[in-house]
């Protein structure tokens, strides 16, 4: 017999009330019902493509994943819009100081607190810029934390602490759309005159209702019942990429298709910059170097330097004015989103 873990929080009193009261429960398709909200969600419903999925081999495991895997490109696709509304709203947040800040819970939170970490290696941006919120802290991230992510209020005494103002954008992310710390974050930000976003896999949830622009993925159920990290947990992690890489595409912080707004801190660094100058401008590893080094180190300022022809004080200024945005410092043009 397998029994609760030792360590395991679980409310008892909501155990029993559920076991005791019994209450007639009208059947819905899949095995939905009426009463049991969690089974309106199609990322909770049984997934027919996987039954009897523990007798199959690794092979046909691996297959039935990728087979449903291939179902979210196809499911973010129908959000494109949304997601370029959010897109602009970020760049025009963080354009005008503001932040971006994610609030998740569970896998989701992990997936935030992933995308946001990887903001300042790849792009440059201080860590204030990109921030998020876990139900449960940082420690959460690593294991299941002793925190009731069903609680509103504690969604709002989360992002109280980062008092939430008019310049920032809160994206809450949940795959039910439905948890209440999540929830609750996001109305309070919203109260609060903040730009609020949702990404969810499922239609008309509360999360939908509390946020300015919703992003909804149905990627439908998973292969593994009620397991969201899979294909809806992969849905949240394109999403945010596009996101964040839109948004700092928008902000300049890319050349062509080149991440120029990197900053040299190590051989690796050094050496992707070399290269970008070189691709860019068109120059050999030589050239690459010395302008590298004429420029103190700084691959935006010698890509202007160079593109524009000017000197190293005037691609300063050029980039000051454009907000960072090199292709409009080498045109010595404003940002305007």
């Amino acid at each position: 017999m397998i029994g609760l873990a030792a360590n395991c929080t679980f409310p008892m009193s909501l155990l029993t009330e559920a076991v005791l009261k019994p209450e007639h429960k009208p059947e819905h398709r899949n095995g939905a019902s009426a009463a049991d909200p969690m089974q309106s969600l199609t990322t909770e419903r049984l997934n027919d493509a996987s039954e009897g999925f523990d007798t199959k081999s690794a092979l046909d495991i691996a297959r039935i994943i990728n087979h449903e895997d291939v179902k979210v490109a196809s499911a973010i696709k129908k959000a494109m819009p949304e997601i370029a509304i959010v897109i602009d709203t970020v760049a025009r947040c963080l354009r005008d100081g503001g932040r971006l800040i994610y609030v998740g819970a569970g896998s989701s939170g992990r997936i935030a607190a992933l995308d946001a970490s990887e903001c300042p290696a790849s792009y440059s941006t201080a860590p204030q810029q990109v921030q998020y919120i876990m139900a449960g802290g940082p420690k959460a991230l690593a294991s299941a934390a002793d925190v009731n992510e069903d609680s509103p209020e504690l969604g709002q005494r989360d992002i109280a602490r980062r008092r939430p103002t008019r310049k920032d954008i809160i994206i809450g992310i949940s795959a039910g759309g439905r948890t209440p710390y999540v929830v609750g974050a996001v109305q309070y930000a919203r109260d609060r005159g903040a730009k609020t976003a949702a990404v969810t896999c499922n239609q008309d949830t509360p999360l939908a209702h509390a946020a300015d622009t919703t992003i909804v993925a149905e990627v439908g159920p998973e292969v593994i019942s009620g397991s969201t990290r899979m294909k809806a947990g992969t849905a949240q992690k394109m999403i945010l990429n596009m996101i964040t890489t839109g948004a700092m595409t928008r902000l300049g912080y890319v050349y062509e298709n080149l991440m120029v707004n990197v900053h040299m801190k190590n051989e690796k660094l050094v050496e992707r910059g070399i290269r970008i100058l070189m691709k860019a401008c068109d120059i050999d590893r030589e050239d690459a170097v010395r302008s590298i080094k004429s420029s103190g180190k700084s691959v935006p300022i010698a890509l202007v330097m160079l593109k524009a022809g000017v000197d190293k004080m005037e691609a300063v200024r050029r980039l000051a004015k454009s907000d960072g945005n090199v292709r409009l410092a080498i045109e010595d043009s404003r940002l305007e989103l």
